[in-house]
């Protein structure tokens, strides 16, 4: 745990770290504070691309956590970071809610739904069968297939609910075409979250609650990890991967000591 403690940076998954829904979990406000007080360099960092670092802030606030809007990035803004560095002043189609479409306007990308270079999907509660009709025939006239992350369900509470990847599957499947998908675990969002840190990937760590997003984008990018069982994550689920985490705690509270 010292080597843990001991890092100039701090890499967080969101949902099942921070927070289940609108509910703050357990000793998030104690680690927040131990990152502060210990001048720990920090990035909350989540694949889900339905808000804006912005409205997370505010989330947070609500839930009783003050962070600046600085220490949020997301798959949105991964997603449109990419799109920007590929084909810059490009367009989409784009199946999201407002985080996603606010991060392309941001980066030049503008919208549309008759030739564009690209079809990008994120999460949104507002997905039915013209926009798998859409994407899949915009895909068959050459449109690339981009995905903001590779999640099939996430934590809401009471459950879980359907994400980006079970958007995506439909327009692969009636395509024949695989999308890029950017967020965690692709190693372009935690090198930029590096980048946006200012420290060495040696001397961070990956803090997160699903082992096939958070851990392995840990251990691809040379972070320490450590898995925290507040989210989807079992001890008995965590068997059934060929790597492991470094630590497994009951959740960030754990890290202060």
């Amino acid at each position: 745990m010292e080597q843990l403690r001991s890092k100039k940076g701090f890499i967080c998954d969101m949902d099942g770290v921070i927070y289940h829904g609108n509910q703050l979990l357990d000793g998030v406000k104690e680690f927040v504070e131990w990152l502060y007080r210990e001048n720990k360099q920090f990035l909350f960092l989540t694949n889900a691309s339905h808000r804006s670092p912005k409205e997370l802030q505010k989330k947070l606030a609500r839930l009783g956590v003050d962070i600046g809007e600085e220490h949020f990035y997301t798959s949105a803004q991964a997603t449109a970071k990419f799109l920007q560095s590929q084909n810059p002043g490009c367009s989409a189609y784009v199946i999201g809610e407002h985080g996603l479409y606010n991060a392309l306007y941001d980066a030049g990308i503008t919208i549309n739904d008759v030739d564009p270079e690209y079809v990008v999907v994120g999460e949104t509660e507002a997905y039915g069968y013209e926009h798998i009709q859409k994407a899949m025939n915009l895909v068959n006239n050459g449109a690339k297939l981009i995905a903001t992350n590779t999640d099939i369900t996430g934590p809401i509470e009471g459950g879980i609910a359907p994400a980006c990847r079970a958007f995506v599957a439909p327009i692969e499947a009636t395509t024949g075409k695989q999308a890029y998908y950017v967020g965690k675990p692709n190693p372009l969002m935690m090198r930029t979250g590096l980048q946006l840190l200012g420290v060495h990937s040696s001397e961070a760590a990956m803090i997160g609650d699903r082992m096939d997003t958070d851990i392995v984008a840990g251990i691809e990018t040379g972070l320490d990890t450590a898995l925290v069982l507040s989210g989807v994550s079992t001890r008995e689920t965590i068997e059934e991967f060929p790597y492991r985490p470094r630590l497994i705690l009951k959740g960030v509270g754990d890290i202060p000591g």
